[in-house]
């Protein structure tokens, strides 16, 4: 089932989404959690703590998957 997280910023790390969707408790947990899970952005296999993610991704695993809405007001 997809779930929608929303952004009031241009982008968001991809260590900080996990951290917002509750999947991690911490930003020392994503280092570990990033190397040992299979995390797709977009469909393609991301290991990049740092990652940039954009209103519009779809980041899952085999457990979860994110949309990312953005709401950046113009």
């Amino acid at each position: 089932m997809e779930t929608k997280i929303f952004i009031k910023t241009e982008y968001i790390k991809l260590c900080q989404l996990l951290k917002l969707a509750g999947i991690i408790g911490n930003g020392s947990e994503a280092k570990d959690y990033i190397e040992n899970k299979d995390i797709y952005v977009n469909g393609e296999l991301e290991k990049r703590r740092g990652r940039k993610i954009y209103g519009g991704y779809l980041v899952k695993t085999n457990e979860w998957e994110i949309r990312i809405e953005n709401n950046v007001e113009n």
